[in-house]
């Protein structure tokens, strides 16, 4: 299948680690040219050296996604680098765990920085340049949350909830303009911030990790976590000319795991 995605130019927030390096690194494969951001400059680095997509392809800076002004200059810095922008894939790290009475009001504010605040931001830099050439995809990752509140997890429950409203409303919104947006749901897929996850659960059950993955493995109809790899390819699909007629979706990447059926 021809994705239609070569040549093209893609922001990835958080593309250092996790599922959003996963999405920049395949994305870089398929001939994209990717520019990534991340708080650490040395992941930034890091990811830049592990993409090796070739010299001119690839291009990341330091950026703290929960500012405005930040997120305006790695904008800018990827026109000087690319001309244009085709592709954005909002992302940050997750919030803090916890019940939602363990949060004080400025843990709430930084969640909604961090998730809601900085993909409005991002959108709102990239979108004006789609409009004039009429073309762009736009995906959002979110969580399983979205569809199934995770015991422990309510920051991320309640904040992305808004990112999945967030997400149709500006598919509604930016359709005439020949602009699609979707949002991708990642179920348990194996990076870094789900084993964290994993290990304060395990904790709290008082059970040992390999114990709890297990028991989490029983609960997901395919019988096992999903490789970021996998993600990724539901990711590039969403964003290349093969999804065309497709806006507004959300596309679960979750093995079955997700019970709900809307």
């Amino acid at each position: 299948m021809e994705l239609g995605v070569k040549g093209k130019v893609a922001m990835v927030a958080g593309g250092t680690h996790g599922l959003g390096f996963a999405v920049a690194k395949m994305l870089a494969a398929e001939g994209v040219r990717v520019s990534i951001a991340s708080r650490n400059p040395e992941a930034v680095a890091g990811a830049l050296e592990q993409i090796d997509a070739g010299a001119g392809m690839t291009f990341g800076m330091s950026v703290d996604l929960r500012s405005r002004p930040q997120i305006e200059d790695w904008y800018s810095a990827t026109l000087r680098q690319f001309d244009s922008v085709d592709l954005l894939v909002t992302n940050t790290g997750g919030p803090p765990v916890g019940a939602a009475l363990s949060f004080e009001d400025s843990d709430w504010q930084e969640a909604f920085e961090l998730l809601l605040l900085s993909a409005i931001r991002l959108v709102r830099v990239a979108v004006p340049g789609m409009i004039v050439r009429r073309t762009g995809s736009i995906v959002m990752l979110t969580s399983s949350s979205v569809k199934e509140p995770i015991v422990n997890l309510a920051l991320s429950n309640v904040i992305r909830s808004s990112v999945s409203a967030l997400a149709k409303t500006l598919a509604n919104e930016l359709a005439p303009h020949g602009i699609r947006v979707n949002q991708l749901v990642p179920g348990r897929i194996l990076t870094d911030r789900v084993r964290h996850l994993d290990e304060v659960n395990s904790k709290r059950q008082g059970i040992s990790l390999e114990a709890y993955q297990e028991r989490v493995r029983t609960n997901i109809p395919l019988g096992r976590y999903g490789e970021p790899i996998e993600f990724a390819q539901a990711a590039i699909f969403l964003l290349s000319d093969a999804s065309s007629y497709i806006t507004g979706a959300t596309l679960q990447v979750d093995g079955g795991l997700i019970h709900a059926t809307v």
